[in-house]
């Protein structure tokens, strides 16, 4: 029996099938209909998230009782408010006490009660509008609820990323994989832009990307200690994608200077200035998510169906990417999978691979220190 192991892939292909599900935080209104044509900047659904409640007491801030709030009331229920509005006053003794209740948001009265002697005020509610994100055909439609993209696209999957969805013209800023990726190739012509360097990126690059207002970045790699300096605090291993740093970037191969794979850079370089999509949410523990980067192919293009190679795990001839240390980033294929356990230089007992990487050396590697990479050319 053949003996091999699953292990979460990376995906590298220059023709797939990619099916998209756009889901609303809540029930909303879904704006299109299956088989419609959407762009990447398409609102495909929307909806109203409930905004907060407050709570202000009448009774208390005007001192009456509390079955007197009505009385007092300068709004009622149903009212929209603004912030610092007067909602109730008292004014006694011939005008010598005044005082007044205002509204510490701007909002909706949503209720005044004679009970407790307190007015509900809800915030404006927060329109939410979805976006297609990719360009495709809409394949399926769950009403109120989400729906599913289908389009034809070349795909790359990253190890690390920050920054959300975004999209723009992938533009080549390097001749090979080896090339850093320095301030002084960036230029104001590359504002909305999606750059690709090669092995990894400065820190000056980076805040001069910034400044220029590119939307993305690819490269192989990165110094950690300039992404801390850049995003301004330590990136936690939870899920990324949410920071405020203005663009989005994706790093190919991992941390430090590497170059980034021959066949991730021919990819990119293919499809120089075509526009693609691109997001650098990124999550490492339970439900791994890859960054990505997705580049729409021409309608006339054969529709391929998705890949099933992975099912099966580790085999030999397996082309994978070792994880961990000392062959972080290496690429190489599997060439001996070892029945059993195998004591490691943690004294751990541990299932092994052999892999023959690409400079001809060989490594055994725990097949938790690796990751499938699904590349079809």
């Amino acid at each position: 029996m053949m003996d091999y192991a699953y292990t979460p892939g990376l995906t590298v292909k220059y023709e797939t099938v990619i099916k998209k599900e756009r889901r609303l935080p809540i029930k909303g209104e879904i704006l299109c209909k299956q088989k419609d044509h959407v762009s990447y900047d398409t609102i495909v659904a929307r909806a109203k998230l409930p905004g907060e409640t407050h709570s202000i007491n009448i009774s208390t801030n005007l001192s009456i009782e509390p079955d007197e709030v009505f009385n007092y009331m300068v709004k009622k229920e149903g009212d929209i408010v603004k912030k610092g509005e007067i909602i109730a006053k008292n004014i006694a003794w011939f005008g010598l006490s005044k005082k007044f209740v205002q509204s510490t948001v701007e909002g909706t009265i949503f209720s005044i009660s004679n009970l407790t002697g307190r007015a509900i005020i809800n915030e404006m509610p927060q329109l939410i509008e979805l976006r297609a994100y990719i360009p495709g055909i809409i394949e399926e439609v769950v009403p109120n609820e989400c729906v599913t993209i289908k389009t034809a696209a070349a795909l790359i999957q990253g190890i690390f990323g920050i920054g959300g969805e975004t999209n723009g013209e992938i533009v080549m800023l390097a001749d090979n994989p080896s090339d850093v990726l320095s301030d002084d190739k960036i230029l104001s012509k590359h504002k909305n832009k999606l750059i690709v360097g090669g092995s990894m990126i400065t820190l000056e690059a980076l805040k001069k990307a910034k400044e220029v207002g590119v939307r993305g970045i690819i490269v192989g790699g990165m110094n950690s200690e300039d992404l801390i300096k850049f995003v301004g605090y330590e990136i936690g291993v939870a899920i990324t994608g949410y920071e405020e740093t203005g663009l989005t970037f994706i790093l190919t191969e991992g941390f430090g200077k590497i170059n980034m794979s021959k066949k991730t850079f021919e990819i990119l370089k293919k499809y120089n200035n075509c526009e693609a999509a691109i997001n650098g949410t990124t999550q490492i523990r339970a439900g791994v998510i890859r960054p990505e980067i997705i580049i729409p192919l021409a309608d006339d293009i054969k529709i391929l169906e998705s890949s099933t190679s992975l099912e099966k795990g580790i085999d030999i001839g397996t082309p994978v990417r070792i994880i961990q240390e000392p062959h972080f980033g290496a690429l190489g294929h599997v060439i001996n999978l070892p029945i059993g356990l195998h004591e490691i230089s943690t004294e751990s007992s541990v299932r092994i691979l052999e892999v023959e990487l690409e400079d001809g050396s060989r490594a055994l590697v725990p097949r938790t220190n690796v990751e499938i990479i699904e590349w079809e050319i």
